[in-house]
């Protein structure tokens, strides 16, 4: 192979790497709840402008905070066979390549989202990459409480894109930050508890390492989607979605509390990967759900 050809598959295997920081897959969700955040805001005449630089500024910080994570959790990711292929885990790329991604990338987006939408949705989102990074990276090395905390910056999504469409954060937009917010609980305990051989071995005190019969994380998987249920009905009791929302967020609702009461009962792997795939099909199809209510 040429000297130049393999300079170009180089080149083109750092790019990925670099991409691979931003866990471009996984914040899809992320760049969706700021999306519905911004339309249920129910905003006339904001314009393509100030959406596209909502979402991209979002993903963009989300992309950074990720980045982050992943520089803090180099040792630890190194451990675990899930992550021991990640770009800095394996060396791949180097820590201060890593830095500069994420502040580049981080920095880049609070300045788009202050100059496309107003500078309330920069604020929200430098807070969810400053309690992301310095708060629940460390904590997640710490204590299982450590899981509910990442749920804060991880439901601040839909409050950006209120925040951009409406500059203010008003009631309605707290009640999607619940939904998300409680949503995360089950959804991450699930991946705790399918890969909890692997945080035990780096260390994390992860629930289900911490619970290894599982009871408690079992239990409150149930209590988080039981909580989800009624909580996921309130926009239509506070006016911001009607009644077909209705019907299908409690459905949705019921269907996840049953995926969860049975993983609560066998506790077993392939029940904690239907409550996890059950979580990332339940939380796009309530957005489409609140946003087609409003069509």
């Amino acid at each position: 192979m040429r000297t130049d050809a393999v300079a170009l598959v180089g080149s083109r295997e750092r790019m990925r790497d670099f991409v691979a920081l931003a866990k471009p897959r996984l914040n899809f969700l992320v760049v969706a709840s700021a999306l519905a955040g911004y339309w249920m805001a129910g905003v006339e005449g904001l314009g393509v402008v100030r959406l596209a630089g909502t979402l991209l500024g979002t993903a963009l910080v989300a992309g950074g905070a990720s980045a982050f994570n992943q520089l803090f959790e180099r040792d630890l990711d190194a451990l675990m066979r899930r992550t021991r292929l990640r770009p800095l885990a394996d060396q791949r790329l180097q820590p201060v390549e890593g830095a500069a991604f994420g502040t580049v990338t981080a920095v880049t987006g609070l300045l788009i989202l202050a100059a496309a939408a107003n500078l309330l949705a920069a604020g929200v989102a430098f807070v969810t990459l400053a309690s992301y990074v310095v708060v629940y990276t460390p904590l997640k090395r710490r204590s299982s409480f450590g899981t509910v905390i990442g749920a804060i910056p991880g439901a601040l999504p839909p409050i950006i894109g209120w925040a951009a469409a409406r500059e203010d954060l008003s009631t309605n937009a707290w009640i999607l930050f619940g939904i998300v917010f409680l949503w995360q609980l089950p959804h991450f305990l699930a991946i705790a508890w399918i890969y909890r051989e692997d945080y035990a071995r780096a260390g994390y005190p992860m629930l289900p390492v911490i619970d290894p019969d599982g009871r408690s994380t079992g239990r409150q998987s149930v209590l988080y989607a039981a909580a989800l249920v009624p909580l996921s009905l309130a926009p239509t009791l506070m006016g911001l979605a009607g009644k077909t929302y209705f019907g299908g967020a409690l459905v949705l609702g019921l269907l996840f509390v049953a995926l969860t009461v049975r993983f609560a009962n066998t506790r077993s792997v392939r029940d904690a990967r239907r409550v996890f795939f059950g979580s990332i099909i339940y939380l796009p199809l309530i957005w489409i759900l609140m946003i087609a209510d409003r069509l």
